[in-house]
């Protein structure tokens, strides 16, 4: 299990072949006036992609990840890639950080140097982080065909191997959004004994809970954002969490719809006011669908999806993550639970209302972001190597 240095190089037939698909799409009517109200726009879209044909360079953004250390190394029976970047400081705190759906470790490129060299931002350099942030089995370079599928109970296992058997951290902080907020809740489950604590900024709450016979106003402005995330927002997971293989035909072979699938995600979860580009420009949104296009990882991708659907909830009834917990809760996060609910599942020690941001924090506002991780672990730090 000893990691081997890995540098981005994507073959030029890859690219040749990519370009020349953009350059026949064949595209979809929509209804008149229709905007994003039906789904991805078709005026974005055609935007988008000619900017993707004519003016993106993916060289360049591939010579810029390649400035970050990374590696692979062979764990159960898959080679995960990972970033491997050390904090600046007198005694970094090693920090696993775990990205979700649709996202990959573009999410981290701005916020990395922030834990990572704290006084460079201002900050205090006890506060620095060395920070291990992989693609998650089945997505980016942590993919090849015909692989082993892994859903959040075996990607955190894997992380767990990855931290103390082959980085020799025998304890560790842990952050995560999305898929991976579950992967860093199932770790504080699983090995509480490795965490130092955990922080997230979207918690693993059950999505059918028994709802009390007479609620909160907190908890009613909740029930309506669940009962309207369940009906206009989850089409995506029943596919992917149902019939990944049949959708996977067309987003392996399409690269525009590859992208139109991805961005509408950035665009509906985000705090952009229906602007998709007031957050992300087009070379963070096409960096990001480019990690996808050019592994083939799109359907391994969906896997925690489909696991989800088809076996219990990762953190199981009646058991509660007692590791030291923040949340960083984003106002337009995809869902947002009541404080009281939360604590049933976790020991909260810190929570944290922002002003503003979505979805992808670290994308979005990752200098709140980076500053409420370091707060939290700060009062947590000892001996965590």
């Amino acid at each position: 299990m000893t990691p081997r240095p890995f540098a981005i190089k994507v073959a030029d037939d890859v690219l040749a072949d990519l370009r020349a698909r953009l350059e026949r799409v064949r595209w979809p009517d929509e209804p008149p006036d229709a905007g994003w109200r039906y789904g991805t726009s078709v005026a974005y879209m055609k935007e988008l992609v000619e900017y993707w044909r004519a003016r993106y360079d993916w060289r360049a953004h591939e010579a810029r990840l390649n400035t970050l250390r990374q590696f692979t190394v062979e764990l159960d029976g898959i080679d995960v890639h990972f970033i491997h970047e050390p904090g600046v400081g007198p005694k970094p705190m090693p920090l696993l950080l775990s990205h979700g759906w649709p996202g990959s470790i573009v999410e981290f490129e701005r916020i990395l140097p922030m834990l990572t060299d704290p006084a460079r931002f201002g900050g205090d350099p006890a506060d620095a982080f060395t920070v291990v942030a992989p693609s998650l089995p089945g997505y980016g370079f942590s993919f090849r065909p015909d692989q082993a599928r892994f859903g959040v109970e075996e990607i955190a296992d894997a992380f767990a191997r990855l931290m103390t058997d082959v980085l020799g951290y025998r304890r560790f902080a842990a952050q995560g959004g999305d898929w991976g907020a579950f992967v860093t809740s199932r770790l504080g489950l699983q090995y509480p004994e490795r965490l130092a604590g955990i922080h997230l900024n979207l918690l693993a709450v059950r999505r059918d809970p028994a709802l009390p016979d007479t609620p909160t106003d907190e908890e009613q402005t909740y029930i309506k954002q669940l009962q309207r995330w369940q009906r206009e927002e989850t089409g995506y997971q029943w596919i992917q969490g149902t019939r990944p293989q049949t959708l996977a035909y067309g987003l392996t072979d399409s690269p525009v719809g590859l992208a139109a699938w991805i961005v509408e995600k950035f665009r509906t979860w985000s705090d952009c006011g229906g602007d998709v580009e007031r957050r992300f420009s087009k070379d963070t949104l096409l960096t990001n669908v480019m990690l996808y296009w050019v592994t083939g990882a799109i359907n391994s991708s969906f896997w925690p999806y489909y696991a989800r659907f088809h076996r219990p909830w990762p953190i199981p009834d009646g058991k509660r993550i007692t590791v030291p917990t923040a949340y960083a809760a984003f106002p337009r996060e995809i869902l947002l639970p009541p404080r009281a609910w939360a604590e049933r599942s976790y020991n909260i020690q810190r929570w944290t209302v922002m002003p503003a941001g979505g979805h992808f924090a670290a994308l979005e506002e990752p200098e709140a972001l980076a500053a409420d991780v370091r707060a939290f672990f700060r009062p947590l730090r000892r001996e965590t190597s």
